[in-house]
């Protein structure tokens, strides 16, 4: 079981799958050189990939270019097919903040070849998970602050509002494709200005309202 800190308080979960969010907030997918998607664009991540805030990032020898992805972490609470907008709503337990690794030049690489991103989002230490607040405890307006500094400079500053796809959006498509269930946990994307990490960079990222999360790379 992996340990999440809801409230400030440690609870233990059975994380099933991790879904991930692509290209969610527009000027994002322009840095990268990619288009707007048209409706959401997903990946998968293990569990075995989470480790907890405060916890060290493992740079991976076979990549140069590892990458910060600070996002919105969704906690589902009940089993979704087919949602509707009262389940959609009605689906999380608790907002998150996490942090979506990625091995860029890996991911370049297979794009280029037409293959799977897997190996380039899937890999130990790869998802890291901050603060979390209960959905009971605190209601969610959509036009929260995200941000992430790393070695203290700010790299990434947007807010939610900014997302492609919300919230009810996201897991009414998601929960069409695949069930959710309960202990799944949703990354909703990243807003831009996402960059190189090297070995000894502190990372801090935070949601206005929720909390942060923090790592430094080994």
């Amino acid at each position: 079981m992996k340990k999440i800190v809801i409230n400030g308080k440690e609870e233990k979960f059975n994380i099933g799958k991790i879904v991930c969010v692509g290209r969610n907030y527009a000027k994002h997918a322009h840095e990268l050189g990619n288009d707007v998607p048209k409706e959401p664009m997903l990946f998968l991540k293990t569990s075995s990939c989470v480790i907890n805030s405060g916890e060290q990032v493992e740079h991976p020898s076979y990549s140069e270019n590892l990458h910060y992805e600070v996002e919105l972490v969704l906690l589902i609470g009940s089993t979704l097919k087919d949602a509707n907008d009262k389940q959609a709503r009605n689906a999380v337990t608790a907002y998150g903040v996490g942090l979506d690794m990625t091995l860029r030049d890996l991911q370049n690489e297979l794009k280029t070849k037409g293959s799977p991103w897997t190996t380039a989002k899937v890999f130990d230490t790869s998802a890291v998970l901050g603060d979390f607040v209960s959905g009971d405890n605190y209601e969610l307006k959509g036009n929260e602050r995200i941000w992430l500094s790393v070695n203290g400079e700010m790299k990434q500053n947007s807010f939610l509002n900014n997302m492609i796809f919300n919230i009810p959006t996201l897991i009414k498509y998601i929960s069409s494709r695949m069930t959710l269930e309960p202990g799944d946990l949703i990354f909703t994307g990243t807003p831009e200005g996402v960059g190189r990490v090297i070995s000894g960079d502190k990372l801090e990222g935070g949601i206005q309202g929720i909390g942060k999360v923090t790592t430094t790379i080994k």
